[in-house]
């Protein structure tokens, strides 16, 4: 992997949060998996463990993964190994996101969610 200096002088993040990733230079890998059960109700009541997520099929289903053997035909110039940004302001970042200034050799985010409403009739 190619590595070069990054330098980010004004920084302002207001929310980072559930398995994301806020990354100045370069890493190897990054893995971020975040699972939630959003339970939204009318009248709110809360009970502790009252979700398993193997009671839903969309935390165990399988994710399709590209062809690691497909060819694929790039070309890269680096004619100055600095990556130089001013500043950044970021609202908010959630469920396995990332936001890099740099270079990854591999990412790899997942975020699962089960969104539940229960109103009253």
């Amino acid at each position: 992997m190619y590595r070069r200096t990054s330098i980010v002088p004004n920084i302002y993040i207001n929310s980072l949060a559930f398995s994301s990733v806020f990354e100045i230079g370069d890493a190897d890998t990054i893995q971020a998996n975040s699972r939630a059960i959003a339970v939204q109700r009318q009248f709110p009541l809360f009970v502790e463990g009252e979700a398993d997520f193997s009671d839903y099929q969309i935390f165990s289903e399988p994710i399709p993964s590209p062809d690691p053997d497909e060819t694929v035909s790039t070309t890269f110039i680096h004619e100055n190994p600095v990556i130089k940004v001013q500043s950044m302001y970021v609202i908010g970042v959630s469920n396995s996101s990332v936001i890099q200034v740099g270079s990854s050799r591999s990412v790899n985010a997942e975020a699962r969610v089960k969104h539940i409403r229960q109103l009253l009739d």
